[in-house]
């Protein structure tokens, strides 16, 4: 097989928000491309990017524009930007779904979700055999919570089969995708973004049910890498509708060696739980370096920082002390031996609306992005593009030497043809931390 060339440095990475929940009981999409403007500056937008010297960026066409019907799709939006990212040698790591799906699926409770977000997951990569990184499915975790326990987004609902019925229809929708993927390109890496919380017990009555969030909290990514539950987890899935099959269905599936943890860290990921099991937000207590650890000691995979930002605050520096200590935390994590291989402020521009968790439609601009609405650069993006050209070529020869095994797309075109056959034949069958070659100097 013909040799590729890789990308051999660490990852940093932003994104282009693209949430796209419903909310008033169907009547209004939130969505964040449009509120944002990328529609309009999408060019503008990736040049920005390529100005921060950030070489990967996470994004993808709106579902519910570009999937319009089984076995039917509109790539048009997706066939003017993406040609011009590969352009600008920006590589994406395609989010298909994030937060929400077409009109004519419905919602999460939807059981057929999984089989036609798989179809539509296979008919992209297809098109787009050049792209090697992908997140099917955003915080399969939160959006199953916010969707089907909060009922704040989609189906609105609130109780605890509404969602274990949307957990396992997303996580199923995302295992069935990487399946898809992978029949077109063997060597497909999936960066599992997901949301890293913890619960902390208020008082001595609340511990108890901290312990059962703290455990709830893993059960997306317990479902996608196919771990076995815990006991109390178990009779939580079966009480609430899952059958024995559909769990076997998830045990049953082994693609951890394709996958990098994605692992999203914000001020509100930390909750305080009562005597009566309520929340309330904590603040930072552990912080990023702590969590990823847990994740890491229960799945053993390679981590990557792949959301974070703050309000730059009335002071101006706010987002700038919050970048520098996500950053600090990033070292932590690998100077403890962890494999992370990248990390990401996420988004490229503000937000809108996410200070009310996109419940509503208040048009309210959140500063959170390294660039502001007009497209100006905001303190943590002058902030985050020197911390880039500081660390860039540092990182590879520091203690833990991380070698993701990414394919350039231009390579892959090149050698696509003359290496069919090999690729028909041999799947991809090495773990991904095996891939990483990570070594003590």
């Amino acid at each position: 097989m013909t040799s590729f060339s890789m990308f051999r440095k660490f990852m940093f990475a932003t994104g282009i928000e693209n949430s796209i929940p419903v909310i008033n009981n169907g009547r209004k999409r939130i969505d964040e491309m449009e509120k944002c403007k990328h529609y309009e500056y999408w060019q503008k937008d990736f040049d920005l990017v390529k100005e921060m010297g950030i070489d990967f960026l996470r994004y993808g066409p709106p579902i519910h524009k570009s999937f319009i019907a089984p076995a039917k799709y509109d790539w048009s939006f997706a066939d003017t930007t993406l040609p011009y990212l590969r352009k600008q040698k920006i590589l994406p790591i395609i989010d298909l779904c994030h937060f929400g799906v077409p009109d004519w699926i419905g919602d999460f409770q939807n059981p057929d979700f999984a089989e036609l977000f798989a179809q539509y997951a296979g008919a992209f990569a297809k098109r787009y055999s050049w792209i090697q990184l992908y997140t099917p499915v955003n915080e399969m975790y939160i959006c199953a919570l916010f969707s089907a326990y909060y009922g704040w987004w989609n189906e609105q609902l609130t109780t605890d089969r509404s969602f274990v019925t949307a957990l396992k229809n997303i996580v199923k929708a995302n295992i069935m995708a990487m399946k898809a993927i992978l029949d077109v390109r063997p060597d497909a890496i999936f960066i599992q973004s997901e949301s890293s919380e913890y619960f902390h017990a208020e008082n001595p009555k609340s511990i108890k049910p901290a312990e059962l969030m703290n455990a709830r909290r893993f059960l997306s990514l317990d479902l996608n890498y196919g771990k076995r539950i815990e006991s109390d987890m178990y009779e939580y899935l079966m009480d609430n509708g899952m059958t024995r099959d559909e769990y076997h269905f998830f045990l049953s599936n082994h693609l951890k060696r394709s996958c990098i943890m994605g692992n999203d860290y914000y001020v509100t990921n930390e909750h305080r739980v009562t005597a009566e099991g309520k929340t309330c937000a904590s603040g930072e207590i552990f912080g990023y370096h702590v969590i990823t650890s847990q994740y890491y000691d229960r799945y053993k995979l390679p981590v990557m920082h792949t959301e974070t930002n703050i309000s730059q605050g009335p002071k101006g520096d706010e987002a700038v002390n919050w970048l520098w200590k996500e950053w600090a935390n990033v070292v932590r994590v690998k100077n403890d031996g962890i494999p992370i291989v990248g990390f990401t402020w996420y988004s490229l521009t503000d937000q809108v609306d996410w200070d009310t968790a996109l419940r509503e439609d208040n048009n309210n601009v959140n500063p959170l992005g390294l660039y502001d609405l007009n497209r100006t650069i905001r303190p943590v993006g002058q902030a985050y593009k020197q911390l880039i050209k500081d660390w860039r070529e540092v990182l590879p020869t520091e203690s833990v030497c991380l070698n993701v095994p990414i394919v350039i797309p231009d390579d892959f075109e090149e050698d696509k043809e003359a290496n069919k056959a090999d690729e028909e034949s041999k799947k991809n069958n090495t773990d991904t931390a095996t891939l990483l070659n990570a070594e003590k100097k």
